[in-house]
């Protein structure tokens, strides 16, 4: 059966507490980089406001953001990037008491009755995820045609090369538009591409080689002598791999840089609200986002997705957010981390990108 999206309801603007609401409030921005002190901050869900008589919806809110009027627009922005003199909307009511008004439930997803008390209504290692990879094969094949998928992963992919061949497929096969990952992802791919190890250890037998410590370090300093990633994978003649296939099909990679990192590879951003801005490139556009194996990098795109987009037409869409990891911690720390809206799958990575693969019907 084809996926089929949900629809979205806005508000009804025609009950009491909106036609009485006041306008929204706005407040000045009083220097560069710092937000009226009662300003509001934004969620990742489709959010209101009361502008001369009339609501207008931020369209691309972003968590702990700021909604700022531009005189047409609610724009969101980040507070560093206020200047003097920006109109900030103040208050932090959410239903309408100040001309705010956040829309939680646009999407219908109102939870399921069923008996108060039952067993696993959670999620976590004992829960049946089945029906989570026929969704998100479905869903896939949706975005194909009509969405924008990122992929969010940590390095645990470049270990097995069943594991890289799945993903490479998926890559190759148009279900990514964009690549989020750090430097170890890249380094460790790499190294399996060039040297059929990674961190030393063979990607299949999992042996260790000799000197094989020694592997990623070369790696790097090869591919810095190369000048990039891509002059590195041409001079080498290399064919198989993550970063390989995404550098092939021009599906853009962002890594962001950690203060553990090796080297790090020429196109790793060092400066991390650089890597910020330019994950925020990708996320902007995501209409489906899957984080794997990361959970930092998790919680760093989950605070940027919002629970919603809308399209050039007007139309506002879900946006579908899966976390996988082999452990429960990750995944519950990214819903306290104020990402309601993730979906969690807790099993190996490895094997999740393989079922998703195989249900994709893909040859690895």
């Amino acid at each position: 059966m084809a996926f089929k999206l949900r629809e979205y309801t806005h508000p009804d603007f025609t009950e009491q507490k909106f036609v009485e609401s006041p306008d929204c409030r706005m407040e000045p921005a009083p220097m560069d980089g710092i937000a009226p002190f009662d300003f509001h901050a934004l969620s990742i869900f489709p959010e209101y406001f009361k502008v001369n008589g009339q609501w207008i919806m931020c369209e691309e809110s972003r968590m702990d953001t700021v909604p700022m009027f531009d005189g047409e627009k609610m724009l969101s922005v980040e507070a560093r990037r206020l200047k003097k003199g920006d109109m900030v909307v103040c208050g932090r009511t959410e239903c309408c008491e100040e001309g705010i008004y956040m829309h939680a439930n646009g999407f219908n997803e109102a939870s399921e009755g069923g008996d108060t008390f039952a067993f696993r209504t959670g999620r976590s290692r004992e829960t049946a995820f089945g029906k989570d990879f026929d969704e998100i094969v479905e869903l896939l094949k949706h975005e194909k045609e009509h969405g924008n998928i990122v992929w969010v992963m940590g390095p645990a992919f470049s270990f097995d090369v069943r594991a890289r061949k799945a993903l490479s497929a998926i890559i190759a096969n148009g279900y990514a538009d964009a690549v989020l990952a750090g430097n170890a992802l890249a380094t460790h791919d790499l190294e399996g591409a060039y040297m059929n190890t990674a961190l030393g250890q063979n990607i299949y037998t999992q042996e260790n080689v000799h000197n094989g410590h020694y592997n990623h370090l070369d790696l790097i300093n090869r591919v810095r002598a190369a000048g990039s990633i891509p002059a590195f994978i041409e001079q080498e003649g290399l064919d198989n791999g993550i970063i390989v296939t995404a550098v092939k099909h021009n599906v853009p990679i962002v890594l962001g840089g950690s203060i553990r990192d090796d080297g790090p590879l020429p196109e790793v951003y060092g400066n991390c609200y650089a890597a910020q801005d330019a994950m925020r490139n990708c996320v902007k556009k995501a209409t489906t986002v899957i984080s794997m194996a990361t959970m930092l990098h998790s919680i760093a795109v989950g605070n940027m997705t919002p629970s919603f987009r809308v399209l050039e037409d007007g139309t506002v869409r879900q946006t579908y957010f899966y976390v996988c990891d082999v452990s429960e911690f990750v995944i519950n720390k990214l819903a306290d981390r104020g990402s309601l809206s993730s979906k969690g799958i807790v099993t190996n990575v490895q094997d999740f990108i393989c079922n998703i693969a195989n249900g994709l019907g893909l040859e690895y």
